[in-house]
């Protein structure tokens, strides 16, 4: 028998068994649908999740100066770290891996008056890098404090989102002034809108920034509140850490061992404990679907079962003429991976249609589904396997039939 023939008598079984045939094909579609979209759906998840912890920045970590809580060659605990330019410099050229760092000034209680509107907003003064740091991207048309701004000590100020809309509704913000203070400030860029499920002095979209020299010449401040530094790779932040500890230490003379004296927040902790969480989250619904998946391949090995039964005298006929148990398995297979990839590709497209018509205005909860090319590969090798085993035990049984008591049942 040649691969024509297999097929021509599988569809003379499909056209004498329609009922049987359109269930055990909803159940291979059913559980298809099931392991794709649940992985989809995991996919979707965690791409969600991950934009939202890398809204405050990727691989960054956000240093406090605080106080010794150990003495240190004679010096007594509980002295009061601070940290200047000259720091952020020597932490600049000392610690290997890094890409960016800034220090941050922070103020609360600044208004900010446009017209007769009023708000008092979070304020930062940061250098340029800051930006990129923190995923402050401006909109179209707008642009990040700059070097220039801090070497003239301009009067400038970057809005975040909801500020800009809170002070100016749906004008263009970017060329206008607000008075921060009674000065006025110009207003060079506005945040395009981002997703962030964390902060330490709140939301950016509510925040202003202006250059770290004006806000020093403004109010006179010195140290910084905190900095932010940035490497390369999520694996060298461990070093870096470690590193800027033991700088600091060396500057401001304090036991390189003493975890109060700067406090840090390691953003990639999140992203690492996410990662997580989600694999096995996604490991509980592949496994759901996979179940599913199994308990269709049950039915599928059913009918395959009952077809062996009802094709009993069509077996011994065939032995009887010659046809070897290699041809009787392989009839088998066939037919039941062919109905496989037919449950299968159907199953994928119903998934595929569900995913691509997704409303986005659910993204926000639950991310855009994806059928990557690792689902895709997974699912198809499930559907290959239990197609497979599904066949193959009837199949053999069949194959290993006595041809003259198969032609007396």
């Amino acid at each position: 028998m040649n691969w024509k023939n297999y097929l021509r008598q599988f569809l003379r079984d499909l056209r004498s068994q329609k009922l049987r045939a359109a269930l055990t094909l909803f159940g291979l579609v059913w559980g298809t649908t099931a392991v794709t979209l649940l992985l989809a759906f995991g996919e979707g998840l965690q791409g969600r999740m991950i934009k939202n912890i890398r809204g405050l920045g990727e691989n960054i970590v956000i240093c406090w100066p605080s106080r010794t809580s150990k003495p240190w060659e004679g010096l007594p605990r509980n002295r009061k770290i601070t940290v200047k330019d000259e720091d952020i410099t020597a932490l600049r050229r000392e610690v290997p891996g890094m890409t960016a760092i800034s220090g941050e000034y922070s103020a609360g209680n600044k208004k900010f008056k446009v017209g007769h509107k009023v708000i008092v907003p979070g304020l930062t003064g940061a250098n340029p890098m800051f930006a990129a740091m923190r995923n402050l991207i401006p909109e179209q048309g707008g642009r990040y404090v700059d070097d220039l701004d801090m070497d003239e000590r301009r009067r400038v100020v970057f809005l975040g989102d909801g500020l800009a809309h809170d002070l100016f509704g749906d004008a263009e913000a970017v060329g206008q002034y607000v008075n921060v203070n009674g000065m006025p400030f110009l207003v060079v860029g506005v945040m395009q809108a981002k997703e962030q499920d964390s902060s330490y002095q709140g939301r950016d979209k509510d925040r202003a920034s202006i250059p770290a020299t004006t806000f020093r010449a403004m109010y006179g401040q010195q140290e910084y509140g905190n900095f932010v530094f940035q490497v390369a790779d999520a694996g060298e932040v461990g070093a870096a850490k470690d590193k800027v500890i033991a700088t600091l230490a060396k500057l401001h003379r304090f036991d390189p061992t003493d975890a109060e004296a700067v406090r840090m927040w390691d953003v990639t902790e999140n992203e690492k404990f996410m990662h997580t969480f989600m694999l096995g989250f996604r490991i509980f619904l592949g496994v759901m679907g996979v179940l599913t998946l199994v308990v269709g391949g049950i039915g599928v090995s059913n009918i395959m079962n009952v077809v062996v039964e009802e094709r009993t005298k069509e077996i011994g006929v065939k032995m009887a003429l010659g046809a070897r148990q290699r041809m009787i398995v392989t009839q088998f297979v066939f037919e039941t991976l062919l109905l496989t990839v037919i449950g299968g590709a159907v199953g994928f497209a119903i998934s595929w249609a569900i995913c691509a018509v997704f409303p986005a205005k659910f993204d926000e909860f639950v991310g855009t589904p994806a059928i990557s090319l690792q689902v895709g590969a997974l699912t198809a090798g499930l559907l290959g396997l239990i197609g497979f085993l599904a066949g193959y035990f009837p199949a053999r049984s069949a194959a290993r039939l006595n041809p003259v008591e198969a032609l007396r049942l």
